[in-house]
């Protein structure tokens, strides 16, 4: 465990790919929140799904990142080295009685109507299985500080989530926990497509005994309603060349005045200008932002 600190952020890429607008502006993001406060910025790569990793995109991300000025506290945390810790977290949930073996495939689930917990009583099926974690204290709600008070659907707040996959491979819910108490991380600052598994989450940290974070959410920079930048539509890898026009743009996602932002040549000065000058409340109130790729 990390030493304590008044505020501890992170950012958590995953190496499917390199860094694009959508990601610049979720690491942008919970940098300035880190500075602002005088706390520490940690980065984590969340390695755990070979199948899904491009060669060579953790090491792409970190140069990118560098190229950026976002630079991190202390070294670099990879996912794919923490398996004993994981499985301790495993085997502290089985021996509690809040986590059971599961067959049922997706379709399935869906097929029965949603509850996982019932599904897996009745089958008995042999072979491999996933992992889920017994939700038997759903959280319905969290606040937010830029959003306030969010309230998840029941069917996504009472879901029995899987946390080691059938494959094998350690589940994001387990993992981003799990890293995240290690870290001693007091916010997590990320983009709002990942408002509704929050619940899900501190689900988690209360069944582990810890703490939950705090939670800050920023807009999702989409390409039109409903399809955010991302590696799977294609989004253009950041040109490390032009990292004073990138920042300028996840600035301007961010909610600072673009007539603002020009004034700027330096990529450290304009850095060193938004840290003193960030506040939550300049983010816009939706949830995605409009931009062009």
């Amino acid at each position: 465990m990390m030493a304590e600190s008044a505020y501890i952020g992170r950012f958590a890429p995953s190496p499917s790919g390199p860094l694009h607008l959508g990601s610049l502006v979720a690491a942008l993001g919970s940098f300035l929140q880190a500075r602002s406060q005088q706390g520490q910025w940690l980065v984590r790569i969340e390695d755990i799904d070979p199948p899904r990793e491009v060669a060579g995109a953790s090491g792409l991300i970190l140069s990118q990142l560098d190229a950026h000025g976002l630079h991190w506290d202390g070294q670099v945390l990879y996912q794919s080295q923490q398996s004993e810790r994981y499985d301790a977290l495993l085997a502290q949930l089985s021996g509690a009685g809040q986590s059971y073996a599961c067959h049922c495939t997706r379709a399935k689930i869906k097929q029965e109507g949603g509850h996982v917990r019932c599904l897996a009583a009745k089958n008995t099926q042999a072979g491999p299985a996933a992992i889920r974690f017994l939700n038997q204290q759903p959280v319905y709600s969290f606040r937010d500080e830029h959003l306030g008070l969010v309230k998840v659907e029941a069917t996504q707040a009472e879901e029995d989530f899987v946390v080691r996959r059938k494959d094998g491979l350690y589940a994001y819910q387990l993992a981003v926990v799990a890293d995240d108490i290690e870290q001693g991380i007091t916010q997590v600052v990320r983009g709002a497509d990942l408002l509704d598994v929050t619940v899900l989450q501190v689900a988690l940290y209360h069944a582990l005994g810890a703490a939950a974070p705090t939670w800050l959410h920023l807009p999702v920079a989409s390409t039109r309603p409903g399809l955010k930048l991302s590696k799977q539509n294609h989004a253009p890898a950041l040109d490390n060349y032009q990292a004073l026009k990138n920042v300028r743009r996840a600035l301007s996602i961010l909610g600072f005045p673009d007539a603002v932002l020009t004034e700027f040549s330096q990529l450290e000065k304009l850095l060193e200008w938004a840290c003193r000058n960030w506040s939550p409340a300049l983010l816009p109130p939706q949830r995605e932002v409009l931009v062009e790729q």
